[in-house]
């Protein structure tokens, strides 16, 4: 069964249709909320109070094709909100990083993104670790996906100068 189908069905009030349509996302969601919040244990609360959000109010859903950005757009809120609360980005101490680098060197980028605005974080978090494409960022963000790319160009510009200044490029 397609998506848009499952999704029609879990707005009737099906919630074995919204269990599955949840399994499809369960993974991106955690990865994405792991990816903002940098702890394991806040991501996986984040991914719950996303699932008990989306369950009350599946029913707004405007459009069944965006199911996927209006989860994910609870979820962003829901992060965004943990961090505001606790007011500081602090990484878990026994994160295990592997010996090779390559994993290494993502947790360093990820480190170093966290010191860009939230806005830039949430949009290089989207496009580069989500894989998001612009035009489904405009979508998430209720933006032109003009200013998405101008955006992103800002980002990716300081993040070239930081690496400039550190001896890296």
């Amino acid at each position: 069964m397609d998506e848009q189908a499952l999704v029609k069905r879990a707005m009737a009030g099906d919630e074995l249709a919204f269990l599955q349509l949840l399994n499809q996302y369960e993974q991106t969601m955690y990865r994405m909320a792991f990816a903002y919040l940098k702890n394991e244990h806040d991501a996986i609360e984040a991914v719950q109070e996303a699932t008990y959000r989306s369950l009350k109010k599946i029913h707004t859903i405007k459009e069944p094709a965006y199911f996927g950005t209006w989860l994910v757009r609870i979820l962003l809120n829901i992060c965004h909100n943990m961090r505001e609360k606790s007011k500081r980005l602090d990484l878990q101490e026994n994160i295990d990083i592997g010996d090779t680098a390559s994993n290494h060197e993502r947790f360093e980028m990820t480190d170093i993104i966290t010191k860009l605005p939230k806005e830039q974080q949430e949009l290089i978090f989207l496009k580069y670790f989500q894989d998001y494409k612009n035009q489904d960022i405009a979508a998430l963000q209720n933006i032109p996906e003009g200013t998405v790319k101008s955006r992103l160009h800002g980002a990716l510009k300081k993040l070239k100068l930081y690496f400039m200044e550190k001896g890296e490029l």
